[in-house]
């Protein structure tokens, strides 16, 4: 089977709501949320942290963007082992229990460490799709020590 993980800012570069994104960055993003619905398994957290984010981001209804579409399928499927897989983190001040201890991580983004739990627990340690958050790139090094891959979707904005 292959996995996914999805960062809430993919929904939203989806959805055409990131000024930063340039044209190649959103038909990139459409793309990888279609290609999960098509073909992957998405990885959420069984207690909903990572889908209230979404929640936040995109309309339920699943119009009038492909984020939100996506956010749709996701709520239809999330009990379906098929096309979801939610998996327990155990929440810790500020982080998750899965979350490594390292001092090079101490300064990474309390809401993206959700998703790094959730790629740690998960037995296969899928990798986190990213599309303009720099916080991915600039940690990228420190995650990559402790296993956790990331899918950069828009290389360009993430870099400096």
């Amino acid at each position: 089977m292959n996995y996914a993980i999805v960062d809430t800012n993919v929904l939203v570069v989806a959805n055409q709501k990131a000024p930063q994104a340039s044209p190649t960055c959103v038909i990139a993003c459409i793309q990888k949320l279609r290609q999960i619905q098509q073909e992957q398994i998405l990885v959420i957290d069984d207690s909903w942290r990572i889908l209230n984010e979404y929640k936040k981001q995109a309309y339920e209804v699943g119009q009038p963007g492909v984020g939100d579409a996506f956010l749709k399928w996701v709520l239809v499927n999330q009990a379906n082992r098929d096309r979801c897989h939610p998996i327990p983190i155990t929440p810790q001040e500020n982080s998750f229990a899965e979350f490594p201890n390292d001092p090079a991580l101490e300064k990474f983004d309390p809401s993206d460490r959700k998703f790094v739990a959730v790629a740690l627990t998960h037995p296969e340690h899928p990798a986190i799709t990213n599309a303009v958050d720099r916080d991915w790139y600039e940690f990228q090094q420190s995650l990559e020590s402790h296993g956790i891959q990331i899918e950069f979707l828009c290389p360009e904005i993430c870099k400096p």
